[in-house]
């Protein structure tokens, strides 16, 4: 329970569409056709309430490699990508492994929920040396959808101190029931000419193996630049099936998702439930996205690492140490609750009987 996909297989759309291209029989060169954009346009307009135009997508093998590639070309080697830890560890291999520095501006906990340090987020941004944010809109792994109000105010620091904003954006199919994301890019002027966002139907519709994804990027000098970055490292061409399953998924996958998200809703609620009346030793962050769940376990261990690693030997339950995702992640686990029922019961006795076996014989202490 710790990968970041589901156990689900994918919408029937998607399916009898990937079908419908293996009887093609024929698998050679690709292209992105009208369909693609029409897609993609639609889905934000109906489901999301923002436009967007057609020649600011351009399509890409995957949101990392995007990401990577941006940082390539966007930053120079020894600059400064800030990051809002706890967040996705990809994040912190992009930058480093292609010799940019890591800058954190952790999040903080106040009443239970995090929230951004305004003081420590602008004090990071004004370094000479600061070329570039990474935004995680809903956030991975707290599972915080960041309001308008918030994204702009993002969007006017970093368009004070001249940093550009990368927003991945790859969980916003994936809220809560009655719950709504906002994109970055439609938060503010700022917002929509200082950023590239990173968008795909992979994670809602639990398709990633078929490396399918866009960047959204409005400004034409910026789109450029990621246009040929993306060409550069060959992660601009689909494969197959990739056009195919996306414009599936968002042409006709919507209710499917929902009821998907209703699903999640429900394993969501069990875990607090449980968690309630079996461990209340940990603490459920509140969630209003994605289907991972972050849970505080500072009352049982302050090594987060020790602790997965014990879990998984006494039950066989595999979670995600809270350590890899930054400052801020040692004392949690993470949960992915994107299962049936009866695995996500199974897996909450296995870390009930892990934790006791734990609490009585001291094996999970701080490092």
């Amino acid at each position: 329970m710790w990968v970041a996909d589901m156990d689900f297989p994918t919408a029937p759309a998607i399916r009898e569409a990937l079908e419908r291209r293996v009887a093609h029989g024929v698998f050679g060169y690709a292209t992105v056709p009208d369909a693609w954009y029409d897609s993609i346009l639609n889905w934000w307009r109906d489901r999301h309430g923002v436009s967007w135009k057609r020649e600011w997508l351009i399509f890409v093998t995957g949101v990392v490699p995007a990401i990577s590639s941006c940082v390539r070309r966007l930053t120079v080697p020894a600059e400064n990508v800030v990051v809002q830890p706890p967040v996705y560890n990809i994040f912190y291999n992009s930058i480093r492994n292609n010799g940019r520095n890591v800058l954190e501006s952790p999040l903080v906990i106040q009443d239970g929920a995090y929230t951004i340090d305004w003081d420590d987020l602008e004090s990071k941004l004004a370094l000479p040396q600061t070329r570039m944010m990474i935004l995680c809109n809903p956030h991975n792994p707290v599972g915080k959808l960041w309001s308008r109000e918030t994204l702009g105010r993002i969007g006017a620091l970093c368009a004070k101190y001249h940093v550009m904003v990368l927003s991945d954006e790859i969980h916003c199919d994936l809220t809560d029931p009655g719950k709504a994301y906002f994109p970055f890019s439609a938060a503010s002027p700022e917002c929509l000419n200082n950023s590239v966002t990173c968008i795909a139907p992979t994670k809602a519709f639990n398709i990633a193996g078929l490396q399918t994804a866009c960047v959204v990027i409005p400004d034409p000098d910026l789109r450029h630049k990621v246009w040929r970055a993306l060409n550069n490292d060959e992660v601009a061409e689909p494969n197959a099936f990739a056009v195919d399953a996306a414009v599936a998924a968002f042409t006709s996958g919507g209710e499917w998702l929902d009821a998907l998200r209703g699903y999640l809703y429900e394993n969501k609620r069990t875990v607090a439930d449980f968690l309630a009346a079996h461990l209340p030793q940990i603490r459920l962050t509140p969630s209003d996205a994605t289907y991972l769940l972050w849970l505080d376990c500072r009352a049982v261990s302050g090594d987060s690492v020790r602790l997965a690693e014990r879990l998984r030997a006494l039950t066989g339950l595999y979670l995600s140490d809270g350590a890899q995702y930054g400052t801020g992640g040692d004392g949690f686990l993470r949960l992915n609750i994107a299962c049936p029922h009866s695995t996500l019961t199974d897996g909450l006795s296995r870390l009930s009987a892990g934790i006791r076996i734990i609490l009585q014989e001291g094996t999970a202490g701080s490092r």
